[in-house]
């Protein structure tokens, strides 16, 4: 349902270098009735999927260890970030992207996921919703060593490590990555490891 509040939206491309942003300047209607004019900027990148991989026998996940510039400009001294396996979206399909990133990110090969939940990151700045899934995996479904793919300029390392080491990551600040930390917490309240 479209908000009635909202009218006269004007859109302007500021950027279409790696994805792309947008000016829209638009007429809001305060709760006073009042008509104000208001200007943001949106940036849209697509929407995306990410994975907790765990294996409950052993009592450990899968996570991956990559460099990411603007945490690298924004005070991150390494800019390398500890994250749960995930991806844009292709063709709209989350299910079928997230099992594609899983085997080129981490090596595994999986067939079942399930979603369980989705979640706007960052709604003040960026169009993107998440699509957040978990996954089983056993050592026979490694069929690679994983790392990315060469012509995305990925360099990722693979971690696998115990469930409670993971949350102990998080309480240390050394996962500051907000959608590994909602999967790692969604999988301690759920007792899905640990």
């Amino acid at each position: 349902m479209k908000n009635g509040k909202i009218k006269k939206i004007e859109k302007t491309l500021l950027s279409d270098n790696w994805y792309t942003l947008h000016k829209f300047s638009y007429e809001y209607q305060r709760e006073d009735g009042t008509w104000e004019t208001q200007h943001r900027e949106a940036y849209d990148r697509g929407n995306g999927a990410v994975i907790l991989l765990y294996n409950k026998e052993k009592q450990t996940v899968v996570l991956t260890r990559q460099f990411r510039m603007p945490t690298y400009i924004n005070g991150n001294e390494s800019g390398m970030m500890i994250e749960a396996c995930a991806g844009i979206l292709e063709k709209g399909n989350a299910e079928e992207t997230i099992k594609m990133e899983v085997e080129e990110e981490t090596g595994y090969k999986i067939d079942k996921v399930e979603k369980i939940f989705e979640s706007y990151m960052s709604p003040g700045s960026v169009t993107e919703i998440l699509y957040f899934f978990i996954g089983a995996y056993r050592q026979d479904m490694k069929v690679s060593d994983g790392g990315g793919a060469i012509d995305e300029t990925e360099n990722i390392e693979v971690l696998e490590m115990p469930f409670e080491k993971a949350l102990q990551l998080v309480a240390d600040g050394k996962i500051k990555d907000a959608k590994t930390i909602m999967l790692l917490q969604w999988a301690q309240i759920n007792t899905l490891v640990g």
